[in-house]
């Protein structure tokens, strides 16, 4: 399973089945669950732990230290759950101790061609993010979050979770979840109603989300004040009180 033209450091640890082409570079205190499918010209870097039944397609980088000015070579971590497709000629940098010392990708991500998921960033479950979509360092992205191609995301970003980018969206502020996005900078737009219909979401918890948005966005209410009145009047929606708790975890202000 793994190819004669392939370099595999003696120090790490692959399950039996996983499968590595050739040219690959696999280093030290590397970690690769079972299932895992390693095309040719890969580079994984440690220490990285890498779950099950993951795929990783030609040319990405996975693994590597960060080029970060404060990042001085010390062995932080990346961590991957199982069942994601990372397409070709992804990057995805370690953490640095500065903050948690570690970059973590959840589980069933669909990560495209040319994505780069910069240091200390937290990839929830589920997510898509399409080609080019760039994320500076300290990004967290909710589960079944959307960046459409060529999103780029600033530095200490919280993207919500069941939220939507449209292409070329340049992030700058936090994006509540259930939130769609669009421009650069990026403006809101509505609530992501076409992705929470394909996920099952009923018509009612659609309705109360879009009411929810209303009092956010349209009322010309301050987020404090915004916050208050959802609490009092929608907060017995599981939804709404998602979105609730990634307004209150906004540290740089909502997109407007």
């Amino acid at each position: 399973m793994i190819h004669e033209q392939a370099i595999v450091d003696p120090s790490a640890r692959l399950a039996d089945d996983v499968s590595v082409g050739p040219w690959t570079f696999i280093g030290a205190d590397v970690e690769i669950g079972p299932g895992c499918i390693i095309e040719p010209h890969v580079v994984i870097r440690g220490p990285t732990r890498i779950g099950a039944n993951n795929h990783i397609y030609q040319f990405s980088t996975v693994g590597e230290g960060t080029p970060d000015r404060k990042y001085h070579d010390e062995p932080t971590r990346l961590v991957i759950g199982d069942n994601n497709i990372i397409r070709e000629s992804v990057t995805i940098h370690r953490g640095t101790v500065q903050d948690r010392s570690e970059t973590t990708i959840g589980n069933n991500n669909l990560i495209m061609a040319y994505v780069h998921i910069g240091h200390d960033c937290v990839l929830g479950n589920h997510t898509t993010l399409v080609n080019n979509v760039a994320l500076a360092g300290h990004v967290r992205v909710g589960d079944w979050a959307n960046l459409s191609g060529y999103t780029l995301v600033h530095q200490f970003c919280q993207i919500g979770a069941h939220s939507f980018s449209g292409m070329g969206t340049a992030i700058g502020k936090d994006v509540p979840a259930f939130v769609t996005v669009s421009g650069a900078p990026a403006e809101a737009k509505t609530i992501n109603i076409e992705g929470l219909r394909r996920r099952g979401f009923s018509a009612d918890a659609i309705s109360e989300l879009r009411r929810a948005y209303k009092i956010v966005y349209k009322q010309g209410l301050t987020l404090d004040i915004a916050i208050q009145r959802l609490e009092l009047m929608m907060s017995g929606s599981p939804e709404v009180r998602l979105l609730i708790a990634s307004l209150h975890a906004s540290e740089r202000g909502i997109v407007r």
